[in-house]
């Protein structure tokens, strides 16, 4: 079945250029003229992948993938006027998996959706089985997409999730940096160490608000693995 592709620009000539070239390569598209309504047809139409520009009226792009992020993990290629490292960084963070700066040449974009597509499809499950997760006083849902503190709830993206996942599914094992970006992202993918200490910082913080403070422990130059999830500091 051909893949379906959201196009969210503000720009109708960008749109339509994307539109026209990706339907030459054989997948379907849908547009959206702002950030809302990006939101709206995302959550309604189900696409396989995302074209998000960061500058856009009524709701920027990076607010977009948050929101997006939240409960699902559709992948997002990001468009930008400027090639901003700040920028790059936080939307890798927010969990896009890539980001094309304007003026660009539609057959590149064409390009970097097949290989996000191809890779998406090649990712190895986060973990082999969606029964839930207990350690301590965490509580994982993957089903639900629900994280539990003793019984609250904790509001994590769906990389943080997907992250927290990682790490629990295997108490035992520090995970390295590279091999969080595989579980992640699939084999290749290339970000840099300092996306996945953000994550685990975003992480930490929220679970920090519910008086949580071993969630995740760091080994020194190896990586990380699930803390002891008692709710005291190590």
């Amino acid at each position: 079945m051909p893949r379906t592709i959201l196009i969210v620009d503000d720009d109708p000539h960008i749109r339509e250029l994307l539109a026209f070239a990706l339907a030459k390569a054989g997948m379907t598209t849908i547009e959206a003229g702002d950030g809302e309504e990006g939101l709206a047809k995302a959550r309604s139409h189900a696409p396989d992948l995302v074209i998000l520009d960061i500058n856009m009226p009524r709701m920027d792009g990076l607010e977009v993938c948050r929101r997006l992020k939240v409960h699902e993990d559709v992948p997002v290629l990001f468009l930008s006027s400027r090639d901003d490292e700040i920028d790059r960084v936080l939307g890798l963070e927010m969990g896009a998996d890539d980001y094309v700066v304007k003026p660009f040449s539609p057959r590149e974009v064409v390009a970097r959706v097949g290989v996000i597509l191809k890779r998406a499809a090649a990712r190895p499950p986060v973990a082999t089985t969606a029964a839930a997760l207990a350690r301590g006083l965490l509580h994982l849902d993957p089903e639900g997409w629900h994280t539990q503190w003793a019984g609250q709830e904790v509001g994590l993206t769906a990389k943080e999730f997907q992250l927290l996942q990682i790490l629990a599914s295997t108490p035992s094992k520090v995970f390295s940096r590279d091999e969080i970006i595989d579980r992640l992202h699939g084999p290749g993918f290339a970000i840099t160490d300092r996306t996945i200490d953000s994550h685990i910082r975003h992480i930490r913080q929220k679970f920090s608000g519910v008086g949580a403070e071993d969630v995740i422990e760091t080994r020194a130059g190896i990586g990380y693995r699930i803390g002891a999830c008692t709710g005291k500091a190590a």
